[in-house]
């Protein structure tokens, strides 16, 4: 999770909402994403997203069943949807979100048993250490004139 939160301070000081992936198979790296959303004004440029694209391209596959998600924040219902299609077994989050987690906070994807592939999602994970970006990102950017 500290590597992700290193990605999601990058993604801070760029001006994107701070929140940074990495996808780890056999217990190294092979695949880090921050957000890029605001940068590239592509809607689908979360961290999750490049993360897994990057994990796909080391791995030369689609499939990343021997892999795990280590996210800042929880999924949005398209990031979860793309770890189940790249058939990552495990999620690992730190901050919910309220108003739009796929996790449990606001639905709870991850347990839908009538999907073609089952994956676990856990949250909390330095979540206090987590959740001081996001809030502090936002704070600042309110006291902006």
């Amino acid at each position: 999770m500290k590597a992700a939160i290193l990605l999601a301070k990058q993604a801070k000081n760029e001006g994107e909402v701070p929140v940074g992936a990495i996808v780890v198979c056999d217990g190294k790296i092979v695949g880090r994403g921050r957000n890029k959303r605001n940068k590239q004004q592509i809607a689908t440029r979360h961290a999750e997203i490049i993360a897994i694209e990057a994990a796909c391209k080391k791995l030369k596959s689609w499939r990343l069943d021997n892999c795990q998600l280590y996210v800042t924040l929880e999924p949005c219902s398209m990031c979860i949807g793309a770890c189940f299609n790249a058939r990552i077994k495990q999620v690992y989050f730190g901050a919910f979100d309220d108003r739009g987690g796929a996790c449990g906070s606001v639905l709870n994807v991850s347990e839908v048993n009538q999907l073609n592939h089952n994956l676990t999602a856990t949250g909390g994970i330095l979540k206090e250490e987590c959740a001081k970006l996001l809030t502090d990102f936002f704070k600042e950017r309110r006291e902006k004139p």
